[in-house]
């Protein structure tokens, strides 16, 4: 076997450059690293492996039709380090990029500095993130040109039956033997290009309609949002088709403001990403070193009463009822949820992040952690935004629908009293003053941003992680 194509999130035929590139001897085996415990590291959970096992079955079978299959290595990159070099020394080893959590990066990073001193791996870019030398004064540019490239078709077929023995499995008998299956009427989303494609195609022509403005509620956004975003995570569809198939669209739709608008964030994901890349200790460090001071002590009670959705605050607990339920929500509740955890309930957004991330099919790391941070004001560079819990919900559900929809037993309780959270003994007890909470929480954040060796600190953290597209640092 020449050539061994290795499988982690880009999960797809089409636009695929380990896997095309990795296809051209037409000699070629595609092996998926099964490790138990990256699932079990920071922020993973299993309703993101199972989506990944929707994507992998989709494209084995797909990989048939070219003569080939995915198998399925069991155990970390240094086992399959020494397996390849037992078995396949001489085979060329080719794998996308990847910006994900500490657990892989230590694994992979030894496994791929390995064969770089032998010359034996190929290491390809997705999602136009800067690997060599970060520089954010080119990074827009870069991401333009990277987007702008043609897009690589499906790998070549297999000219050889490769057979590959144990410890590896063929994707269906492993799946079998963990006894995969997803429950029936599940409301979590589907894995796999065939999917991914007939939500790009939809939201493309009708359902962008309103997107701009129907994004914010968590009852309209299920529909107008694209829903893409476990897709890009996993790599079953590719972000430069997307966006070259946006473009297209934008010549011809009637709908271009809600494009637009969906364009500027296929931008500011990988703009967020990026800030992972360039300095992976935010997994655990606040962007600005000294907030890490504000918030030093946990209180677990507090975080279980939050992230299991019983606060006290009905819109708040039905936005979490419902992400526990499908395993997505919409942005702007995304940063509500989190907002609530670290200025009202002032935990530190490392206890809180992981707890939130499990429960996202879509967990992107360098998103969802850069987001929690921006959400709890540790940035230093984005101006502090604490959500209202309580505007939030006449805003966004006026009429106390969704709210009921979420949870029943208040479905006969009086609306002004959802919405301010006053159902005395009929729910669950409060866990904070809303306003008072909130007020305590901005005279301490302002506090410590108005000290001068905070503000310097800050003009570093903008050089490195600062979009140079629009100027809004604060320091």
């Amino acid at each position: 076997m020449k050539d061994i194509v290795l499988i982690h999130r880009n999960v797809r035929m089409f636009d695929n450059p380990a896997l095309f590139h990795g296809s051209k001897n037409q000699d070629y085996g595609v092996v998926y690293l099964y490790d138990q415990n990256y699932w079990q590291a920071n922020g993973k959970s299993k309703i993101q492996l199972n989506f990944l096992f929707d994507c992998l079955k989709d494209l084995d079978q797909k990989l048939k039709e070219k003569n080939s299959q995915i198998h399925v290595f069991s155990g970390n990159y240094l086992d399959l380090q020494k397996w390849i070099e037992t078995h396949f020394s001489e085979s060329m080893i080719h794998a996308n990029h990847c910006t994900d959590v500490g657990y892989f990066r230590d694994d992979f990073n030894g496994f791929r500095d390995h064969f770089l001193k032998k010359e034996k791996i190929k290491l390809y870019s997705d999602f136009g993130i800067q690997v060599k030398a970060p520089n954010r004064d080119k990074w827009a540019k870069d991401w333009e040109d990277q987007m702008s490239k043609p897009l690589l078709k499906e790998p070549y077929t297999n000219q050889y039956i490769n057979k590959i023995d144990k410890p590896l499995k063929p994707l269906n008998l492993f799946l079998k033997d963990r006894q995969f299956q997803k429950k029936k009427n599940s409301s979590f989303q589907s894995g796999g290009s065939d999917h991914a494609y007939i939500l790009l195609d939809s939201f493309l022509k009708e359902r962008c309609a309103g997107y701009s403005f129907k994004m914010s509620s968590p009852h309209e956004a299920e529909h107008s949002c694209s829903r893409l975003s476990p897709h890009i995570a996993f790599g079953s569809v590719s972000i430069r088709e997307i966006y070259q198939k946006l473009l297209r669209e934008l010549e011809i739709s009637g709908y271009k403001k809600d494009l637009n608008s969906f364009k500027k964030r296929l931008y500011w994901h990988c703009h967020f990403i990026q800030k992972l890349e360039t300095e992976p200790e935010l997994e655990f460090n606040s962007m600005h070193p000294m907030a890490d001071e504000l918030r030093q002590d946990a209180n677990n009670e507090l975080i279980e009463k939050w992230i299991l959705g019983e606060t006290g605050f009905p819109f708040l607990d039905a936005c979490i009822q419902y992400l526990r339920n499908g395993g997505w929500i919409n942005f702007r509740m995304r940063a509500m949820i989190m907002s609530f955890a670290s200025y009202n309930l002032w935990q530190p957004w490392q206890k809180t992040s992981p707890l939130l991330a499990e429960l996202f099919v879509d967990y992107e790391p360098g998103i969802h952690i850069c987001q929690v941070q921006m959400q709890s004001g540790v940035t230093g560079i984005n101006l502090p935004r604490i959500y209202s819990v309580l505007k939030q919900s006449k805003d966004q559900d006026p009429n106390a629908d969704w709210i009921k929809a979420q949870i029943p037993k208040i479905s006969n309780m009086c609306l002004d009293k959802i919405h301010n959270a006053e159902l005395s003994d009929m729910y669950f007890e409060k866990l904070v003053d809303p306003v008072l909470s909130a007020k305590k929480a901005r005279e301490t954040i302002w506090a410590s941003r108005s000290n001068i060796e905070f503000k310097k600190i800050a003009k570093d953290v903008y050089l490195k992680h600062g979009s140079r597209k629009r100027q809004n640092a604060r320091f």
